[in-house]
């Protein structure tokens, strides 16, 4: 692979973009989810018992444990660490300086200290791939902060091929896990049309898709498939640059349609970002580069003729490949008088865990020689360094960042194997031991292992319902989750709402015992503003705004999305429902069966009340929340980009500006000239003064030539 310059750029760019917008949504949600009256309030997980820092550090990573010594609630000190990631992320994002491996570290170490604290909340997938994927930021960025002039390394090639890693397993193992957990809507291909009203946010573009014809949808879905398993396996590790190009291409547009349809996810942003890891720089100059003209093109050699049919050989092959499995696994079969395509799956689940048992040790071997071709040729480059001292400084930093590439990719093979139709047998005892005694620091994750079976029955949506006497019952709906059916599917992204996608999860799950659920029925019954807004921003919309409710229920409904050649009622609406069973019964905020539910999760512990600190940083932090409050995820979201977006227009503007002004030409005027002249005479006189000290002149002589410089010249 070439030079990776400009995309390991673009990389470390886009997870700093990921950082700002996953520390401002959740710095948004604070109050309603940690806060004191909150869902799950943080402070309940301070120590009773007072313990050293370092052992609470090692047990729990995570710097909420510093609040006492800050003088900080602990509400604060999640509010300072989400504000200090944003300034630290934005400030990498305008600045390519601050693209370093100490700033990456910080985000990290400011997201792990969520993640730990976070529970349920913040224990889904996209975060875990947040806390690897900004983890190998601090490998693949330069430390330039240390030194004065940082320059790229022989080694980089060793880092970022880490991401290419963690790129393939995210994407094999979301393909494989769709298969492997034997969901019947894949194997059928109808998963796609159920898919897109049963993913967590669904937008408006998701409703007209579902409206294609249904071979149309069932090809899509083969799709999705192939992009997800064959295309990862045959074109990410390829050494041939166009073939790796193909792969990116098809996982940008496939990225793009599950943003287009589902709303832009922290996982799909991440996907893009670990995407450059297929690039080169070569791609970029291509790009944008200047073409060189038809009399400089060199003509190649015998050898260099036979290379490139050699490589197109073995492209044509790849690509024959594809299509042949697209064809043969999935029966394509065209019918050209009702101008359409069936598809179907010609193998069984057990077929597809014997095929997957040979995937399993032929990614990790590819993987490993892949490896070890960056790392050897990364040390040859090394040895080519000039000068014993430079390439002596040169292999070690090699070998360090090759140690700790080895390390990490030897981490990731736990996780790895952990997937459906895996085994971990394999793997050394030392190796898992490793991964369990690093394993609170999220260094490395498993991908595919919550595939959620896809339901042919509907959308499972909790629907929660209040009332004053217990005869008239008034629903709550949710700003960013189906509720109403006449309410537009919501853009939300790239702010991520976390209650909505714990009520998503529980309705497919049927847990409704969760501390969390058990935490909002309380919260709801109280009356508290921070947990409202979580459901509701405008009073109008929520039907308890003036009174809490005295009595509440969870009703459990399966959601469709209309269709209006079927269902002519529905012409107006978006949805349409049926009702499914009670997920929980009516309960008071004096109800035995909820105080139970509360001492179990803990909720009911008395924690005294601590008197707010006046210290400068807890003032700041009171009058940022206060400038934020009442606004919601998506707008601040919104307005961060927006102003991201304007900061680099002016840059844009102003260094073309200043980079258009061409520098004045000489004037030719001989009075202006002169002056000129006459001072580089003087300089002249005194650069040779000092070689005539040592020979003895007449001082007539030396007048003479003070007088007439340039007789002397």
């Amino acid at each position: 692979m070439g030079e990776v310059k400009t995309p390991r750029q673009w990389f470390l760019w886009s997870i700093a973009l990921v950082y700002v917008c996953a520390f401002a949504s959740i710095y948004v949600q604070i109050p309603g989810l940690y806060g004191d009256d909150g869902i799950l309030p943080v402070r309940l997980q301070m120590p009773k018992v007072q313990r050293p820092l370092l052992e609470q550090l090692q047990a729990s990573p995570s710097i909420l444990w510093l609040g006492p010594s800050l003088g900080l609630a602990p509400q604060q000190v999640l509010e300072l660490i989400c504000l200090v990631g944003v300034a630290l992320a934005l400030s990498a994002v305008l600045l390519w300086p601050q693209r370093d491996s100490l700033i990456y570290l910080c985000l990290w170490a400011l997201y792990l200290s969520l993640y730990n604290v976070g529970e349920d909340f913040l224990h889904s997938e996209w975060d875990v791939l947040l806390l690897e994927a900004g983890f190998l930021a601090v490998l693949v960025a330069p430390l330039g902060l240390l030194r004065r002039h940082s320059s790229n390394s022989f080694h980089d090639s060793v880092s970022f091929w880490l991401t290419r890693w963690l790129f393939f397993r995210l994407t094999f193992c979301t393909g494989v896990s769709k298969l492997a957990s034997g969901d019947p809507a894949w194997y059928d291909l109808s998963a796609l049309s159920h898919h897109l009203e049963n993913q967590m946010s669904p937008t408006p573009l998701a409703w007209y898709v579902h409206l294609l014809p249904d071979w149309l949808l069932r090809l899509e879905a083969v799709v999705v498939l192939q992009s997800e398993i064959i295309v990862p396996l045959v074109t990410f590790f390829a050494p041939i640059r166009r073939l790796r190009l193909f792969g990116f291409y098809i996982q940008l547009f496939l990225q793009l349609f599950y943003i287009l349809t589902g709303n832009c996810s922290l996982l799909n942003l991440l996907s893009i970002a670990l995407s450059f890891s297929l690039l080169d720089d070569e791609h970029f100059v291509s790009n944008t580069g200047p073409k060189k003209k038809k009399g400089q093109e060199k003509r190649p050699n015998c050898g260099q003729t036979l290379v490139y049919c050699l490589t197109l050989l073995v492209e044509m092959a790849v690509y024959l490949f594809i299509l042949y499995t697209f064809i043969a696994l999935f029966n394509i079969q065209i019918n050209w008088e009702e101008k359409t395509v069936s598809s179907k799956t010609n193998f069984t689940q057990k077929k597809f865990d014997a095929y997957l048992e040979v995937f399993q040790e032929l990614t990790l071997c590819v993987g490993a020689l892949s490896f070890i071709w960056e790392a050897v040729s990364a040390m040859l480059n090394c040895l080519c360094t000039r000068g014993i001292v430079s390439k002596l400084w040169s292999l070690i930093q090699w070998a360090l960042i090759t140690a700790a590439a080895a390390s990490v990719f030897a981490l990731s093979v736990v996780p790895y194997t952990s997937m459906a139709g895996m085994r971990v047998s394999k793997v050394l005892p030392a190796v898992r031991d490793a991964y369990s005694a690093v394993e609170r620091y999220q260094l490395v994750g498993a991908y595919g292992i919550q595939h959620r079976m896809i339901s042919t029955e509907g959308r499972p949506e909790i629907v929660l319902e209040g009332s004053y006497d217990g005869l008239t019952w008034k629903e709550m709906n949710h700003m960013y989750k189906p509720g109403n059916v006449d309410a537009v599917p919501p853009i939300v992204g790239p702010h991520q709402p976390r209650l909505e996608r714990l009520m998503w999860q529980a309705a497919q799950e049927g847990d409704e015992t969760s501390p969390w659920f058990t935490g909002l029925l309380q919260r709801l019954l109280q009356g508290k503003p921070e947990v409202v807004s979580l459901l509701q921003l405008d009073e109008a919309q929520y039907p308890f705004s003036q009174k809490p409710p005295i009595f509440i229920k969870a009703k459990l409904y399966n959601y469709h999305f209309t269709d209006p050649a079927k269902y002519k009622t529905h012409l107006q609406s978006w949805w349409r429902r049926q009702y499914k069973k009670e997920f929980f019964p009516v309960v008071n905020l004096d109800d035995p069966e909820l105080q139970k539910l509360l001492e179990e999760a803990g909720l009911t512990e008395k924690f005294p009340v601590q008197p707010s600190s006046d210290t400068p940083v807890s003032q700041v932090l009171s009058l940022i929340r206060g400038h934020v409050k009442g606004l919601s995820g998506p707008l601040v979201l919104t307005t961060l980009l927006a102003t991201l977006v304007s900061i680099w227009l002016f840059k844009t503007v102003f260094s073309w500006l200043l980079g258009g002004r061409k520098p004045k030409p000489a004037s030719t005027d001989h009075k202006t000239r002169k002056p000129k002249e006459s001072s580089e005479t003087a300089e002249k006189s005194q650069a040779q003064a000092p070689s005539n000290k040592g020979n003895k002149k007449d001082p007539n002589e030396k007048r003479d030539s003070e007088k007439s410089p340039r007789k002397r010249k």
